[in-house]
């Protein structure tokens, strides 16, 4: 990391992800000289705690960026659209956490494990993939680098941070009714999420497959450089707080080697390997909640695919699927010389 010292702000700062940017900031380190929280007007007022001080959240809206250096968006596509373009106007770099942007194919999708060039051209915003596939991905590329992905077949079970704090409330709700013997309080989901599973995650398109299986079919492809991967994915909402897990069977264009392939995750700096069947030591979401790095075990060749692999991944969806991979990104351009505080640019 360089010297500069740099004016960051976090629009949705109340939420789930803005949160953790939050807590983000203070424990890497990172170099701010001015923490400036933005959220919806009904939030604006709130006070919150950053090293010891007492920020005062301010609403989000055209204008509030002219101090700014880099603003991470955590508030949704509407506020993204609503906002960024102002905030670009203004100089400041936007980190965009929704998918509004993310197949604009002027705004770099960007995984900083896997393609950290692409954080070399961007037009004033930079997209934050899907928590789900930057879950995934961090299994799924090294292994691509030894061996060539063909295609993927893709089973996830997804948390309930995912949607946010009211679904974790909804989960702990209803737990503790079905516990009491009262009735199941239900708002966040269709159906009941304690002790079930939902295989729906985001609305349905027409074919039949939902948003997020559609955005780990496009922000894979875009991510890793691929247009032509084949992905069959189905999401699934599971009864777990916080950590989405992520069952990949994917196929190859060369031979695979169990051996080769677990050194690979090993020596991958995105990745754990946590892969002893004997020991029966595997990730689980538990484990790998509120860690840097995601976890990668069960490998075993696959008996139903050629060259094809199998594989289990678990990583924090509120870190590495959103507000981690954020940070991680403006870290690296800070590093690289790629992000400049408008103050110092004002004085050369």
């Amino acid at each position: 990391m360089n010297n500069n010292q740099y004016v960051v702000g976090i629009v949705g700062a109340t939420g789930a992800v803005g949160q953790e940017l939050v807590r983000l900031m203070h424990e890497r380190n990172f170099p701010i000289s001015r923490l400036r929280l933005f959220a919806s007007a009904r939030s604006a007022g709130k006070v919150v705690e950053f090293q010891g001080r007492k920020l005062v959240i301010e609403e989000a809206k055209p204008g509030v960026f002219a101090d700014v250096d880099v603003a991470f968006f955590a508030a949704g596509g509407s506020v993204t659209r609503a906002l960024a373009a102002d905030a670009v106007k203004a100089g400041c770099l936007v980190i965009d956490k929704s998918s509004a942007l993310r197949q604009d194919p002027k705004v770099p999708l960007v995984i900083p494990e896997i393609n950290p060039e692409q954080l070399r051209h961007h037009g004033g915003i930079i997209a934050n993939p899907n928590c789900s596939t930057a879950v995934m991905l961090m299994g799924l590329w090294p292994l691509h680098q030894l061996f060539g992905v063909k295609r993927i077949f893709v089973s996830t079970y997804q948390s309930v941070s995912g949607t946010g704090a009211e679904a974790v409330r909804e989960l702990d709700d209803q737990i503790h009714a079905l516990v009491e013997g009262k009735p199941v309080p239900r708002k966040v989901y269709p159906y009941q999420i304690a002790f079930n599973c939902i295989p729906q995650v985001d609305t349905f398109g027409p074919d039949g497959y939902t948003g997020e299986e559609s955005k780990m079919a496009q922000e894979s492809r875009k991510i890793m450089g691929l247009p032509n991967l084949k992905v069959s994915a189905t999401c699934v909402r599971v009864p777990v707080v916080r950590a989405h897990s992520v069952a990949v069977s994917a196929e190859f264009e060369r031979p695979v080697n169990l051996e080769q392939a677990r050194a690979a995750i090993a020596a991958f700096p995105g990745a754990v390997l946590v892969d002893d069947p004997a020991q029966s030591k595997y990730p689980t979401p538990l484990d790998f909640a509120e860690k840097v790095k995601c976890g990668v075990g069960r490998l075993r060749i696959d008996t139903a695919l050629d060259n094809g692999l199998a594989f289990w991944v678990s990583g924090d969806n509120l870190w590495k699927g959103a507000a981690l991979n954020a940070v991680q990104n403006a870290e690296l351009m800070a590093r690289e010389g790629l992000l400049r505080p408008k103050a110092a640019a004002a004085a050369v």
